[in-house]
């Protein structure tokens, strides 16, 4: 499927270009005094964590419940999600283009991108293909633009009534099949994330009375090809939770990878992180930077997972690492009742 370029030693071009790029990012993102304010940062994986997908269309969702759950309308939900996600992958996301180029990140290539207005830009004629030189990926850098725009403007912007129809109609059938378990996500990530409505919301004098304010950040590390697991974000309601600059794939360049540029772009000595993941690699990963890792579960009798899993509890595992304030700064993210 599409052109192939072939991006020899991926990893090395990453990591070559992220240095350049890092340091814009976080002075794009970080403006405070680190004496007065505090960051948790979410670090979530999407497959079997924030969604439910793979284990829908294996069957593995439904089997856990012994008897409960039909498993082939699990295996129908799942199935129907990974169309609808290919589907627009190929037709709005160049995914047929860039297949064979995933990188880790959106902004990886910006500095190939010359601004050049792309208004009239006729995607599908420019001659995006081999070789990987400076004028291809200048090309692939106008689609990660062109991405991070309708990524921005979400999916109603682009879809037709009908399949924003169907859409809504699955989420449905899904949160019901599932228990809530997508809307549950949600809900925690929002709840995660309040703490940047109260930093937006905040007046200087308040900074000046030295009170501490709390920044709540959610960062999406997937094993995941890049421009699906966006997609994926889109479909699944996270686009307003997770923008795109703070989504990573880690498919060639690990997690542990991922982690180490998180916490670049987000170092200081008042910034404390916290993974949430299901998976071996997202574990090991945490454990190589001394994070805190939540393990998700979607069996039934697990201890975490969704509905259930709240801030305040994963503040428990900040208080674990970081000490015991942070579980009194997460039980004011906290639901009423909580």
């Amino acid at each position: 499927m599409g052109f192939m370029i072939k991006f020899e030693n991926l990893a090395m071009v990453a990591h070559t270009i992220v240095s350049r790029i890092v340091v814009w990012r976080f002075v794009k993102f970080i403006h405070w005094d680190y004496m007065d304010q505090k960051m948790n940062v979410y670090i979530w994986d999407m497959d079997e964590t924030l969604i439910l997908l793979k284990s829908l269309i294996n069957g593995t969702y439904a089997e856990a419940f012994n008897g409960s759950k039909n498993v082939q309308t699990g295996v129908e939900i799942g199935k129907m999600w990974e169309d609808h996600i290919l589907q627009i992958c190929d037709d709005h996301f160049f995914y047929e283009q860039v297949e064979n180029c995933n990188m880790p990140y959106l902004d990886v290539m910006k500095q190939y991108d010359d601004g050049r207005d792309l208004t009239d830009y006729d995607f599908s004629k420019d001659g995006f293909g081999p070789p990987c030189d400076d004028l291809n990926k200048r090309k692939l850098a106008y689609r990660h633009r062109s991405i991070e725009q309708k990524y921005k403007k979400g999916l109603h912007s682009i879809l037709d009534q009908d399949m924003i129809k169907s859409w809504r109609e699955l989420s449905d059938v899904t949160d019901s099949y599932t228990d809530m378990w997508f809307s549950a996500a949600k809900a925690c990530l929002e709840q995660c994330a309040v703490g940047n409505r109260d930093l937006a919301s905040s007046s200087s004098s308040a900074v000046a009375t030295n009170d501490t304010i709390f920044q709540h950040v959610n960062i999406l590390v997937t094993s995941g090809s890049l421009i699906p697991s966006l997609v994926k974000c889109l479909l699944f309601r996270l686009g307003d939770l997770i923008p795109s600059e703070n989504v990573y794939s880690s498919w060639e360049v690990g997690k542990l990878q991922c982690f180490s540029w998180i916490k670049e772009r987000f170092s200081g000595p008042n910034v404390q992180f916290c993974v949430i993941g299901d998976g071996w690699e997202e574990c090991e990963a945490a454990e190589s930077m001394r994070w805190p890792f939540v393990k998700i579960d979607p069996r039934p009798s697990s201890y975490h997972r969704f509905p259930g899993l709240t801030p305040k509890e994963l503040g428990h595992y900040f208080s674990v690492v970081y000490g015991e304030s942070d579980s009194k700064d997460n039980d004011r993210l906290a639901p009423s009742g909580s």
